[in-house]
């Protein structure tokens, strides 16, 4: 059975998770999952009304992410998927579907990222859960594959080397991105 390759891009809300995610995901031709379309409603009420999830609250969430690589896996099929992925428990269970799951962590300065927050329209995160989700992040380990992009330059870079991250682990020809 040939597997597939999955790559989360993750971070806190406000690093440009899907900014990033989808056009890779249009560009290398991979299924592409928003991971937030994936919230129960109970979830995205109480995040809407500025209070944190809690590890209950994410967990049947995260087992229907993992479904989802899952699916893709069984068939075969490689997929990018924008996911907060903060706590490296919440990774294990996304990896728990498929052999190979790799992490893009968008990463930045909190200020950068609370100015994003503010200009960024039609999104149930407040500003205010920024300093929530820093706290609860825990940065990739060693031993989880993967690699850290930094957000400050503008998004067309960010995109440009995930997706060339992206390509060198399917085995894509670099020429084949344009």
């Amino acid at each position: 059975m040939q597997h597939g390759t999955h790559f989360v891009v993750m971070g806190v809300s406000g690093t440009g998770k899907s900014t990033v995610a989808e056009p890779v995901a249009e560009r290398m031709g991979l299924a592409f999952a928003e991971a937030d379309d994936f919230h129960p409603e109970a979830n995205v009420a109480k995040m809407s009304a500025g209070t944190a999830l809690t590890d209950d609250d994410r967990r049947p969430w995260l087992e229907s992410l993992a479904e989802w690589i899952g699916e893709h896996d069984r068939r075969g099929e490689s997929t990018i998927m924008a996911c907060s992925a903060l706590k490296r428990a919440y990774r294990d269970v996304l990896r728990s579907s498929a052999p190979d799951v790799r992490f893009l962590h968008l990463d930045g300065s909190t200020e950068l990222i609370a100015e994003r927050l503010r200009e960024r329209k039609g999104h149930f995160m407040p500003e205010t859960l920024l300093r929530s989700q820093k706290s609860t992040l825990e940065p990739l380990g060693d031993d989880e594959p993967g690699a850290t992009l930094d957000i400050t330059p503008p998004a067309e870079e960010t995109i440009e080397r995930a997706a060339r991250i992206a390509a060198a682990a399917l085995g894509y020809e670099q020429d084949s991105l344009s």
